[in-house]
Order: C-alpha cells, then structure tokens, then sequence
C-alpha cells in the first residue's frame, strides 16, 4: 500500500508541474502588475482546468510507458465521470479529486488493455484504442456511484477541511508539522493536495469560486495565505542554515567533499523552494534532526500565523514566488525578518545536536575502514572476490534471508530492495562485504550501493532466491575470465580522453549523494552537450547496463572505469539510447561506446550530467579536475591521478 501511494505522489508531480507556469501568468497580468487581462486570463486557464490536468498527468504517471493514449483516457474518464455524477446531483463537486480518480483508472486499464486483440471485426478498435473505449465505460459506472453516495463524504471532507481551516494555530501548525513528517514515505503531496486544491472556498468579483489555499490566495482571498507563509522562513533561511551547521561539523578531511554539495542544494532551496536534497541527506542518516525540522516547520507555520503574515506560491515557498507574490502578501518583510530568525534557530540547533549527540549528517558517516574485515572473516576468500554465487549467498544472509525480500532490482551501481522487516537488515554485514554503502528510502524500501559488478551479483541473487536455494557454498568456484582481477599500472592524463564533447565538473558537483560522496570511487564528472559517448581509456568492455545507461570499462592498466549516462536514468527502461559495442569488445581512446538522444534525457530524467566513475582505485589516488568549461571529446590532459 505505501509503494502504491507513493506512487500516486510521485504521478502528482507532472500536473503539480503546471502551477508555476499558471502562478507566473496570473501574477504577471494582474492589475496590480502589468494589468494585461489576456495574460492573467491565459493562467486562469490552467487553475480553471486543474481537474483534467491531473486526470491527465497522472494517467501518464500510472502508465507503464507514459503514453499519450493513457493521457487521452485520463481526460475522457474526467469528462464522463463528472458528467454522470452532475446529472444525478447538481451540487457534487469533487473538484481536483475527480481528475485523480480518472487518472490512476485510465493508467491502470492502459496496462492492462494498451494490446488487447479484438476480433477481426472489430480490430479497428483494439490495442491502445481500446482503452479510451473500457476507461469511459467503467467511468460511467463509477459515477453513477458516486452520484449516490457521494453526498455525506463530501460533508464530511468539508468539515475536515473546515476545522483544519479554523482550527487557528494549531490547524496550521499540524499542517506544516505532518507535511514535512511524510516526506520520506512520499505522502506529502497527496496531503498537500488537500490543502492546496481543495479545501476552503472564495467566490471573487465576477462570481467565480476557488477551492484551495493556492488558487484562493492568487485570486485575492483575504482569508488564504496562511497555509502557505510558513514554509518561506524554513526553505528559504532554515534548511540553508542547517547546510552550514553540517558543513561546519563534518570531518576535516570530507569538508572538501561535502562543502560543494551542501552550498548547492542550499542554493537551490533558497531560490526555488526545492527542499528534498537537503532533507534526504540527512533524515536517513540521523531521524532525530528529521523529527526537529518537522517540529521548527510547525512553529515556523505558527509564527507566521500568530504575526498575521499571510503569503503564497504557485509551486514553492523560494525566493522567486517570494518575490512574484510580494505584492499581494501580507507583511511579506516581517516574513523575511523571520526568515533570518530560523536560519540563526536552524544552525544554533542542528550544531548543537549534531556535535553533543555525534549525530550522523553528510561528512561524519561512518568510515569504511571501520566495516572492513578479512575475506576469510566475511565468508568470500575462499572462492575469490568475483565468485558471484558466493557472494549473493552472503548477501542475502545479512538482507534477513530471500523471504525478507518482497522486490530485488538493480540499476548501474546499486541494488534496489523492497524490504518486509527492514530491522532484519544487518548493515554492518553488509559493508563487510563489499558494499560502498547502505540507504535505507523509508520503512520498506532498500538500496546498497555496489558498483559496477551489480549485475552479476543481482543476478545470482535472484537465481538463488527463484530456487530457494540458500545452502552455503563450500567449494571455491572457478572466476569468469572476463572477470578476472588484473594488476593495476598508473594511468597517465594522456592515457584519459574526454568521453563526450561537455562541460567538465568535479565529482563533487554531481547532484546525487552516491556519486559527490565517491561511494562509488573518484572521478569526474560532464555536463553534455553532444550525444555521442566515446571510450575515454584503452581496455575492454567489462558489462553493459541492460537499461543501456551505463558502461563498465578495464583499462589496460587494470583500472575499471563506469561511465553513466544521466542521473536516474535507468528508469528509462533504454529509450533514447543506442549501444554502439559490445561486452568483451576491445576499444581505444575515442571509440563510440553508445548514442545519446540528449532532448529525451533532459525532458524524462533528472539530469543530463553524467559521472565518469574510478571503481577501483586504491584509497591513497585521488582524481583531480585540470581542464575547466566546454571540453571536446578525445581531449587528452583532462585529469590527473595521483
């Protein structure tokens, strides 16, 4: 049930996408501003039309391949299901909710029926046609359920919104303390939603009425804003504060590694409103200052309330809704005065707790060399390091065994589990083996971070799991030779070329906590601007990603080398991808190893920047970045190893 609704959260997201672009107009064409009505009447035609937006949107979240035939039955379920409920009572409104109801049917019955055969007189009407057909038939009969009995729940969803509403201090300061509590389940926006779209109600000038706290705020409701105010000072001055506190307590040695990383995603918070990298890089790793954020999130929310502070946002509490809705807000300074109190508040106690009680936050985990035992000790010496049965049977020893296991999959470096008893896990176990790290996405949900060879560990998991077969190996196992270690030599910067025409960054700029922390190993990492990835070492190809985002390398000198296309983009399931060698295959410096289409990446994955990874390197080497800007591919002198 959570994997589904954080599904749901994640599908929110495409329609939640829209507001800034309405908020944008609507502001821009107010009287007040520009007072150009055909600009602010163009946003109101997003707000007017949230339902089948989201209806939309989340028939493409909930579709296995985001097809449009999903989206197009998402909007003909809307249309049918609010037809049928208004003909039977006038007065339902199930407002956005009807659109969420269309949308996760019309992406489920796509599923199911995108290639259904229908006889042959009727094949015109099959496969993806289909769905529209079977979506507006069920949502015939799903409205004339909701027709009936819809009545009392909308009441009683009135009331909830009404006491929230009226409920003062306390109303918005639960609001603000549960929003930030349910960020790591992924349940936020489905109570956001709530809050946003549906509850409370304004009628404006011309007779219009507007349901949510976001949309009555933007149309002048004096009483909305303060839902909204109190989530300025924590994105915009608290979270950035606590970066400092975390920078400041990290070791001696990691601040290099973790000061890049925190000042962006500081950065990002205070300008956009985006607060998830703060919050993921530290909530897993100490939940005591994830439960005092949640606290300081609340009090913020009353404060802004008691000082009758009211300010709003068409996507997030940053600086840039701060400043288009400065105009329309109530005592938008003492917001910001208030804003500079929480940073002060945010720093003093993170530093506090983080120092006092040796709190775990980015820059003071726990060292490797802590973990790191014998192979004899771990189970594997006998079998050799590459002895992947071996291995899978250990793993799943300290994963709480294979009936622990609900999900095993994998993307190029890291196994993704979902757990059923997570306090089963044996982390220390696991770093033991191998791993370069444990995250741990909430209550069920697991990822170790292996490295390259992930695949073939993954894969004598699964086999041994499929047989049930967890009897302990006890005869050493011959080593694939395409596996096997090699001594390693120097790798000279002439020995390294460029692997794609981009901007070149550090590893430490890489907005994903894996790859800036070196959990996979040193490196560097390009921003593209070309789509054709070249083989930046002489070797071999050592394995290529099913998803084809990602390919291994063996230098000649014995150094394995992942280049990984994008950040999030095995989930592309291999679209826009075209793999130009083959595993075994010998290459040199510049060798085409795959094709990108760079415009799909940017438009379905959260980042074109690419990470040029060292997996094996020994802890003494260090990368260091020589070139800076746009570089080409097949430059040599990019970096050193020292």
């Amino acid at each position: 049930m959570l994997s589904y609704l954080q599904r749901l959260g994640k599908s929110l997201m495409l329609p939640i996408a829209m507001l800034p672009v309405a908020a944008l107009l609507v502001r821009l064409g107010a009287d007040d501003l520009f007072d150009i009505p055909f600009v602010h009447e163009a946003g109101n035609g997003i707000l007017n039309n949230l339902a089948i937006i989201f209806a939309i949107g989340i028939a493409i979240g909930f579709s296995r391949d985001g097809s449009g035939a999903a989206a197009l039955s998402g909007a003909v379920g809307f249309l049918v299901l609010k037809g049928g409920y208004e003909a039977i009572d006038p007065d339902l409104d199930l407002g956005v909710f009807a659109g969420i109801i269309a949308g996760i049917t019309a992406g489920h019955l796509y599923n199911k029926f995108h290639d259904i055969q229908l006889p042959q007189f009727l094949a015109f009407f099959g496969g993806k046609r289909f769905v529209p057909i079977v979506t507006s038939t069920l949502m015939v009969i799903a409205s004339g359920i909701i027709g009936v009995i819809w009545g009392p729940i909308q009441d009683g969803i009135n009331a909830l919104g009404n006491w929230f509403i009226n409920a003062g201090t306390i109303g918005v300061g639960s609001y603000g303390f549960f929003n930030r509590l349910l960020i790591p389940i992924g349940l936020h926006h489905v109570f956001n939603f709530l809050i946003w779209f549906d509850f409370g109600s304004f009628t404006d000038a011309a007779g219009q009425v507007w349901n949510g706290e976001i949309n009555r705020f933007l149309k002048g409701d004096p009483n909305a804003g303060y839902f909204l105010a109190g989530f300025f000072p924590i994105m915009m001055f608290g979270l950035p504060g606590a970066c400092l506190a975390m920078y400041l307590t990290a070791k001696k040695h990691r601040k290099a590694a973790v000061g890049g990383f925190l000042g962006s995603i500081a950065f990002t918070a205070f300008l956009t409103g985006v607060t998830e990298p703060i919050e993921f890089s530290f909530m897993f790793l100490s939940p005591l200052l994830y439960v005092v954020h949640a606290i300081l999130t609340g009090l913020s929310m009353m404060t802004a309330y008691l000082l009758d502070i009211r300010h709003g946002f068409g996507f997030s509490a940053g600086a840039i809704d701060y400043i288009l809705n400065f105009g329309i807000a109530q005592k938008p300074l003492l917001l910001a005065l208030q804003g500079l109190v929480f940073a002060f508040i945010y720093f003093v106690v993170f530093y506090f707790l983080i120092k006092k009680l040796d709190l775990k936050t980015p820059g003071r985990e726990d060292e490797d060399e802590e973990y790191k035992e014998t192979n004899e000790q771990a189970g594997l010496e006998k079998s050799g390091a590459n002895d992947y049965d071996n291995k899978a049977y250990h793993y799943l020893v300290a994963l709480g065994g294979p009936e622990n296991i609900e999900s095993l999959d994998y993307c190029a470096t890291r196994l993704r589990l979902e757990m059923k008893r997570m306090d089963e896990i044996d982390e220390k176990k696991i770093k033991q083996l191998g791993a370069n790290g444990v995250m741990k996405m909430g209550r069920k949900n697991l990822q170790v971070i292996i490295g390259t060879t992930v695949e073939f560990l993954a894969t004598a998991m699964r086999k041994r799991m499929e047989q049930n077969n967890m009897e302990a190996p006890n005869q050493p196992r011959e080593i694939p030779e395409a596996h096997q270690e090699s001594s390693m030599n120097n790798l000279s910067s002439k020995d390294i070329v460029m692997p794609v025409k981009g901007k070149i960054l550090s590893i430490t700029d890489v907005p994903d906590q894996v790859f800036s922390e070196k959990m996979m190993g040193d490196g560097f990492a390009v921003s593209p601007v070309e789509g054709e990835f070249v083989s930046p070492v002489e070797g071999v190809i050592l394995n290529i990603f099913p998803s084809k985002h990602a390919v291994g390398i063996r230098s000649t000198q014995g150094q394995e080398i992942l280049v990984h296309v994008g950040l999030d983009t095995v989930n592309l399931q291999g679209k826009g991808f075209e793999i130009r060698v083959k595993e075994g295959q010998k290459v040199k410096p510049g060798d085409l190893l795959l094709s990108v289409d760079l415009d799909y990446i940017k438009k379905y994955a959260s980042s074109t920047i690419s990470p040029i990874v060292f997996t094996n390197l020994s802890g003494e080497e260090k990368v260091t970045v020589k070139q800076s800007g746009i570089v080409n591919a097949g430059s040599e002198n990019i970096i050193e190893i020292k």
